[in-house]
């Protein structure tokens, strides 16, 4: 009897294949994949039985840990109540994507993954750590809402054999051992994801895939957001005067802060694209030894809300903009004054005006950059 073969290009709907994945899974059943790296082979993490046939049919050692896939960074911290910075940093700018971020859990009863049963917890976690994954490819997101837990997922190969990126080669490779495969056709990738541990405020490149190491170590600076409202007066000026702080705080020039892995931005909640400070606050950081003719403006983007550490507002309304539309910036998203005042904006007045802004922002941000944790 041959495997079953469906195929998600040929048809404008997917939710039928979906709803048949799914079946397969809940019965115990193992499913080929695609992933936009390469296959994936799956089986529910809950199913003892299943993921122990999959640590057959793949030919691994049993010391040789699975990932887990999740539908998102939310389902991550159920099974990591206590995910450092840097992970968390990394979870919220590499996914969905290919990226595999290897963490600990801590210990396994105060975690969903003691939860899962014995030899599933042996499969993903034989060292104490568990990856996981967020995979980008519809299908594998579709199948993740209606199943009860993760999915156990590893390339579907044989261990020690290339990688396979179409559903033909893992037809090749595993015949009637498996149940089903989703033919996705070619992964777009076509290589296996980046797996990256992390420790504390450290991680460690332990396979270079799709996700290049520079743009990992790029992806794993902290990052300060100011914002205001057109990003021509205040939340430009706050940047320049927190680089100044930070880099006095380190020790170093403002432009080596990244080098000291921290990157400072800013942008407006209704700004234009691409035009300059206003010349009253070019001016006022000049008497301040600073310069701001460099900048251009930029909206608040979703990018730019995700990648964020810390969003520092200068109004109520402008944090409660952000949080209305990115739910999940509400715990990185605050007021810049701490005594959880408005800092008013002074476009169209008097260079008086803008010097007492910078004064009121300076000294805000002066206690902010010297408990800041980078």
């Amino acid at each position: 009897m041959s495997v079953s073969v469906l195929d998600l290009t040929a048809t404008d709907d997917i939710r039928d294949i979906v709803h048949r994945a799914v079946e397969e899974l809940v019965t115990g059943g193992l499913v080929a994949v695609p992933t936009e790296t390469v296959y994936g082979l799956a089986a529910l993490a809950t199913d003892a039985s299943a993921v122990a046939r999959l640590l057959s049919v793949k030919q691994r050692s049993a010391n040789s840990p699975l990932a887990l896939a999740v539908k998102s960074l939310s389902d991550v911290r159920d099974y990591v109540p206590q995910m450092e910075p840097l992970a968390d940093r990394l979870a919220r700018r590499c996914w969905p994507g290919p990226v595999t971020l290897v963490v600990d859990p801590g210990p396994f009863d105060a975690s969903l993954i003691g939860h899962l049963p014995e030899l599933v917890r042996h499969a993903v976690a034989p060292n104490g750590c568990v990856g996981f994954r967020v995979v980008t490819h519809p299908s594998v997101a579709s199948v993740l809402q209606y199943v009860a837990g993760p999915l156990v997922l590893t390339s579907a190969n044989r261990s020690g054999q290339p990688d396979t990126t179409t559903a033909q080669e893992v037809v090749a490779t595993f015949g009637d051992s498996i149940d089903l495969v989703l033919d996705g056709g070619r992964c777009r990738y076509g290589q296996p994801s980046s797996v990256v541990r992390t420790r504390g405020k450290t991680y460690e490149l332990l396979r270079e895939g799709v996700v290049s190491e520079a743009t990992i170590q790029r992806l794993s600076k902290f990052m300060v957001l100011l914002v205001c409202t057109g990003n021509t007066c205040r939340s430009p000026m706050a940047e320049v005067l927190m680089q100044k702080h930070l880099a006095e705080r380190l020790g170093c020039h403002h432009v080596a802060l990244e080098q000291q892995g921290i990157l400072v931005a800013s942008a407006g909640i209704a700004a234009s694209q691409g035009g300059q400070a206003s010349p009253h606050a070019i001016e006022v950081m000049r008497e301040m030894g600073l310069i701001l003719d460099w900048h251009r403006t930029q909206r608040v983007t979703e990018t730019l809300a995700r990648h964020a550490d810390l969003i520092l507002t200068m109004t109520h309304g402008h944090r409660n903009a952000i949080v209305t539309r990115w739910p999940d910036t509400a715990g990185r998203t605050e007021l810049l004054r701490e005594d959880h005042m408005d800092i008013t904006d002074p476009i169209g007045g008097s260079m008086e005006l803008y010097r007492k802004c910078a004064e009121q922002m300076d000294c805000a941000l002066k206690k902010r950059a010297s408990r800041m944790e980078v």
